[in-house]
């Protein structure tokens, strides 16, 4: 029985650590979302308030879904799921100033957001050829090593993804860090509840901490086995 060990040494590891970050993200989100912000605003009119603050003309809507909370720079409108948007839990108003964080980034220009904007179109078309190329390309390789070369123009296709998933961490980062000093220098949450609001959101980034990991060691994995594929040749 073929066994594929680098996916058991290099993936599965970054995979459970994956697991590991979205677990530990619902359940700190659920914690906090059982506890009532003593101030007693919603996150959406904490969300109103961070903006007018910050000069901005943003408006806040609903989305549908758990988790699916996320700035639109089209609309330039803040979308709160529903489970956050009415909540006056510590962990929604988080949520929701950590959204207003991209507002504001988007506003400023911040250029790291400027980054990952600009190649979202390029990260978008290569992952889609990455995988297609990269099977392609090994499967063929026995009947000419050039398909080897068609491997690595997949394995290109997929550092993309990795170069979107690095360039999206301070990203993240700046929006939470925003998001806290908003939070703290509006007084919109007590001492107590911000530490609480902070938990939320260095989980949440975690994921994407998380999801660079896999990434890195799928293209590292890949690597391994067309390099391996082209030797045999």
């Amino acid at each position: 029985m073929y066994m594929d060990w680098t996916y058991v040494v290099l993936v599965l590891p970054a995979v459970l650590l994956s697991m590991i970050a979205s677990a530990s993200v619902k359940s700190t989100f659920k914690k906090y979302s059982r506890r009532m912000s003593a101030r007693g605003l919603t996150a959406a009119q904490v969300a109103e308030r961070v903006i007018r603050a910050a000069g901005l003309s943003t408006s806040v809507s609903t989305v549908a879904g758990e988790l699916t909370d996320h700035y639109d720079p089209t609309a330039d409108t803040v979308r709160l799921s529903e489970s956050v948007y009415a909540s006056r839990s510590i962990a929604a108003i988080g949520v929701a100033c950590h959204e207003v964080g991209h507002a504001i980034q988007h506003a400023e220009s911040y250029v790291p957001i400027r980054i990952r904007s600009a190649i979202i179109p390029v990260t978008n078309f290569g992952s889609k050829l990455a995988t297609p190329l990269i099977i392609g390309g090994l499967l063929l390789s026995s009947v000419s090593y050039y398909f080897t070369y068609v491997a690595y123009a997949g394995l290109a296709c997929f550092a993309l993804c990795a170069i979107f998933q690095l360039v999206t961490l301070p990203v993240e980062f700046n929006a939470s860090r925003r998001a806290v000093r908003c939070m703290d220098e509006m007084d919109i949450l007590t001492e107590d509840e911000l530490r609480g609001a902070k938990k939320v959101l260095s989980a949440a980034a975690m994921t994407y901490v998380a999801a660079l990991a896999v990434t890195i060691m799928q293209l590292l994995r890949f690597f391994i086995l067309i390099s391996g594929s082209r030797r045999r040749d």
